[in-house]
């Protein structure tokens, strides 16, 4: 696939794209000022020691602005070097304390007096220029006549011709007064290199540098260097991380020249490359091609390992910077989706290679991480529960703390945060007066705490072993009822046994079967064709959950919680998950399985399909589909080959010609024999034959019917 730095020229030739500098001519240091001001560069260099603040006694000059220039100070034609031009601009800080000091130095000043003195304002302005290795500073002086003197006002600059500099070196810049009256000023300054001015017939430096050119190689990189038979130079490879120092990767010696090649599956966004002769003093020039390269995005992000530590620590290693966040989340036993816990706690920026610690009191096995950039969830780890023992059963609380000391408990569930003591039919609330009384009673474990609220973890083991102790308590008082009966009246019972356990296969025989309906809705007519079949699957029977159905659901839950739940509700019962294939929800699942480059394209909020895909996905990439999920698709809407073969280890049919065998599996071993299926499937075939006939005509020739089910989630 091509990449797009491919197609830029990298070559540090010797003709690239620069920068024309001015020439100054002459190994001295020079100073000048603007129009009315009057300066002068004292002689040798000054301590660089800006000493303490102190307070001004009336109205000073002091730097407001440093502005830099680069230029080249030749000592003859092809003989220079690389300079930098300072101009450091003024302004009057601070007001007379005393009026009458004021009112004299304007008279001082005023040139009707028969003889006028030069009053002014002088200052003494020190430049601190440092490059590592070398620290320079030198001494301004200026004066500004009486006349220009305006308090807050700006009177003018002074530029110093120039701070000698290497070729890429990175530079900082102080500027104060002596005495200093304010904060100094200060600057940093990346340098260019020999590839980014006008130098190479000029900075001797230049003329022996090698020069590099980066190209593709089918799915590999190659690195080609320009440099002549017998001269030596030295190539390294390094991670240039913008948190800490650079990291080498790969360091060599060569001869020119040379022909590198990189496997592509080592490209990562900061890695960089650095040439440079093996001569002393040799300037080295650096490039970092791979920046904006979709494919060295992604491999950082499978070299990336988030590691936690106990008990609260963890760690993302990596080889570059990564733009992400971080976040807590909770992981409940029963395996559903981790929740964040955010708010309340909030989120951090990532910083890798960089033990970091969440506000936590203390540490639960439950308790995971997650990483994730504006796009998608990266990565999440329960490591903690290595150090901490297994997944608890147990209930998050989250306390929501008022201004007046009045605060609120709810209990972190699936379908949001529960309040205790509510009237909801979820397990926190029906034992919401319990957990309330454990958190007051000191039986949760507090597991983080501050002036807004608080999160509790409370155990539910006991609950459950009292829910069993009863049902064992009921079973044997049943058990010891039935025995009397048996010892009373032998043959009765016999009688009744006989009768009860044939209500038993006769309600069981009735029972009807979950089936959940995964659709794409890719328009009008197809999600009729979709109600038409959900409801006529009702009539078997069969209890059809489809999100068609199910819109106020959805937009109160959103459509992976309410997936999620009627997910987990038809597997536990035994039902089966249906996949009906359209031509969208073939494109959606190749979007997914194809790991595009860009970021998925936004769905509707009802739509549970594309929702799905994140937890459907997993069970079939890991063999759990068999015996969970059936597909389906319409013989006229996609053609056979067109279902993705990752879907096709388990049963697809073809609607409606496979229709009795697509019965079969949907009721189980509840499924009638063949001749009454047979006939259950010519019903359902009339049932859609409308539907399906919708989905073929012309858009003007579509009736207004919708033959849509009904509004409720679940139909029997």
């Amino acid at each position: 696939m091509p990449v797009p730095w491919f197609l830029l020229s990298l070559a540090l030739g010797r003709n690239p794209v620069v920068l024309s500098l001015e020439r100054v001519v002459g190994p001295q240091d020079t100073a000048r000022c603007s129009p009315g001001l009057s300066c002068h560069l004292w002689d040798g260099d000054v301590l660089c020691l800006p000493g303490s603040l102190v307070s001004a006694p009336g109205p000073v000059l002091v730097p407001t602005r440093l502005q830099t220039e680069l230029v080249l100070r030749c000592h003859e034609e092809t003989d220079c070097d690389l300079c930098v031009r300072v101009a450091v601009h003024l302004a009057v800080h601070g007001y007379w304390e005393d009026p009458e000091d004021e009112e004299k130095f304007r008279r001082a000043a005023d040139p009707e007096l028969e003889e006028p003195r030069n009053a002014s304002l002088q200052a003494h302005i020190v430049l601190s220029f440092q490059a590592y290795p070398t620290a320079h500073c030198v001494l301004l002086e200026v004066q500004v006549p009486a006349a220009l003197v305006q308090p807050g006002q700006s009177v003018g600059s002074i530029v110093f011709d120039c701070f000698e500099a290497a070729l890429g070196a990175e530079v900082q810049i102080w500027s104060y007064t002596q005495p200093r009256y304010q904060k100094e000023l200060n600057l940093t300054q990346q340098l260019p290199d020999c590839r980014g001015l006008e130098v190479q017939d000029n900075i001797q430096s230049c003329w022996a540098l090698p020069w590099l050119n980066v190209s593709a190689d089918g799915e590999d990189v190659r690195l080609v260097l320009d440099v002549s038979e017998e001269q030596h130079f030295g190539l390294s490879l390094y991670w240039n991380q913008d948190q800490g120092p650079i990291k080498p990767w790969w360091h060599s010696n060569l001869t020119g020249p040379q022909t590198i090649t990189l496997n592509h599956t080592d490209l990562v966004p900061c890695l960089c490359i650095q040439v440079w002769p093996l001569e002393p003093d040799s300037v080295r020039t650096s490039i970092c091609p791979f920046r904006e390269d979709p494919r060295a995005h992604r491999n950082l992000w499978r070299a990336a390992r988030l590691h936690l530590l106990p008990s609260r620590g963890w760690r993302l290693d990596a080889p570059c910077s990564l733009p992400a966040e971080a976040t807590l989340c909770w992981q409940a036993l029963d395996g559903g989706p981790c929740l964040p816990l955010v708010p309340p706690l909030p989120r951090e920026n990532v910083t890798v290679n960089k033990v970091l610690e969440f506000p936590l009191r203390k540490g639960h096995p439950n308790v995971c991480v997650q990483v994730s950039t504006w796009e998608k969830l990266q990565m999440q780890e329960c490591l903690w529960a290595d150090s901490l023992g297994p997944l608890k059963d147990d209930m998050l609380l989250v306390e929501t703390r008022g201004p007046q000391d009045n605060g609120s408990l709810c209990a972190l569930e699936p379908s949001g945060c529960t309040p205790l003591l509510s009237r909801a039919s979820t397990r926190a609330a029906r034992l919401g007066e319990q957990l309330l009384q454990d958190v007051q009673s000191g039986q949760c474990l507090q597991l983080w705490d501050s002036d807004l609220g608080a999160l509790w973890a409370c155990p539910m083991d006991k609950y459950i072993h009292q829910r069993w102790a009863l049902v064992w308590l009921a079973c044997l008082l049943l058990a010891a009822v039935l025995f009397l009966l048996l010892l009373l009246k032998m043959n009765p019972v016999k009688g009744w046994l006989r009768l009860l356990k044939e209500n038993i296969r006769a309600g069981a025989a009735s029972r009807s079967r979950a089936a959940l309906l995964l659709y794409s809705a890719d328009d009008a007519s197809f999600e009729r064709l979709v109600g038409a079949l959900a409801s006529a699957l009702c009539q078997l029977p069969l209890r059809v959950a489809v999100d068609l159905w199910s819109r106020r659901d959805l937009s109160a839950q959103g459509a992976l919680a309410w997936f999620h739940a009627q997910r987990r509700q038809t597997l536990q019962e035994g039902g089966v998950v249906v996949l009906l294939f359209s031509p969208g929800a073939v494109a959606l699942c190749r979007e997914w399985l194809q790991d595009a480059t860009s970021a998925p394209r936004a769905h509707g909020p009802h739509d549970a399909f594309a929702a799905s895909l994140s937890c459907v996905l997993p069970d079939f990439l890991q063999g759990r589909a068999p015996g969970r999920y059936v597909g389906a698709y319409f013989d006229k809407l996609l053609p056979a080959d067109a279902v993705p073969a990752l879907f096709r280890s388990v049963p697809v049919f073809s609607l409606p010609s496979q229709l009795p065998d697509f019965l079969g599996i949907l009721q189980g071993p509840a499924a009638p024999r063949s001749r009454r299926l047979a006939e259950r499937a010519e019903q359902v075939s009339r049932a859609l034959q409308p539907a399906l006939d919708s989905c073929f005509r012309p858009p003007g020739a579509l009736g207004t019917g919708r033959g849509m089910g009904p509004e409720a989630g679940v139909r029997t």
